[in-house]
């Protein structure tokens, strides 16, 4: 049986994966296209609902994660981010905006982790100074959880 924290890293790459393919190709249809994803995972769909929640999540505000993305990302043409890497800053991003359950180091040090499997070298740098700018102006403690 999976750990709690490796269930989540697990859906954080289901997560990736998914978003991945969402911003490659997006369909209209949702829930469609997560039942064609999900039978190829290795875990039934249910072990992945912490994946579920930042895929709803993250595209429900997309719009806004990316704003923030385009301000964060000093000296870097948004349309130029590379697209993986535009997949884990928003999964990042989203955990650290609307996950108070979760504190902001772990969401970064997870997105590192991400890059390091999906991505190049220099991502890893990327990632965590557009994260670490993004943690500076969330007014919280980033090594806790945040009570609700």
């Amino acid at each position: 049986m999976s750990s709690p924290i490796q269930q989540r890293r697990d859906g954080r790459v289901a997560a990736v994966q998914f978003l991945y393919s969402w911003e490659l190709n997006r369909p209209d249809d949702i829930a469609s296209a997560l039942l064609l994803f999900f039978p190829e995972m290795e875990h039934p769909r249910d072990y992945y609902a912490f994946a579920e929640e930042i895929i709803h999540g993250a595209i429900e505000h997309v719009s806004e994660i990316d704003g923030h993305i385009r301000t964060l990302a000093q000296n870097w043409d948004f349309e130029r981010i590379a697209k993986i890497d535009l997949t884990i800053l928003r999964v990042g991003i989203f955990e650290m905006l609307y996950r108070k359950d979760i504190p902001p180091v772990v969401s970064i040090n997870e997105a590192i982790n991400l890059s390091k499997e999906f991505s190049n070298a220099d991502a890893k740098r990327f990632i965590n100074g557009i994260l670490d700018r993004l943690k500076d102006k969330l007014g919280r403690d980033a090594r806790k959880k945040q009570d609700e």
